[in-house]
Formats: structure tokens, sequence, C-alpha cells
């Protein structure tokens, strides 16, 4: 139950990095708010799921591109 609770928060934040990349013409927020999106799907550990979240929505952050 954890896990899909994180998972959508996860994929509401996404939607909004993945609009603001578009908008602003960047690639790597869009990119990490497409990758937030998806890899709810692929992970079912809640630990991993905040783990790796938090290391995308930091990456736009990090990357400056």
């Amino acid at each position: 139950m954890s896990a899909l609770f994180i998972g959508m928060i996860a994929g509401a934040i996404g939607t909004g990095y993945f609009i603001y990349g578009k908008r602003q013409q960047r690639y790597v927020p869009m990119l990490a708010g497409l990758m937030l999106g998806i890899y709810p799907f692929f992970t079912n550990n809640a630990l991993l799921l905040i783990l790796i979240g938090a290391a995308l929505m930091a990456a736009p952050f990090m990357i400056d591109y």
C-alpha cells in the first residue's frame, strides 16, 4: 500500500517537472519528470522508491544544462 502511495506522489511531481521542462525547453527536468513517472512501475520496495525518487528530484538542480 505504501509503494502505491509513493508512486502516486512521484508521478504527480514528475508531471510537474515534465511540464516545466517542456515549457522552458530544458531537457534535464523533462527527462527527470519522465523517469519519475515511469520508475514506480519497476520497483516495489518502499525504501528504494524513496531513494530513487529523491535522486531524480535532485537531478535538475545538480545537473545544469
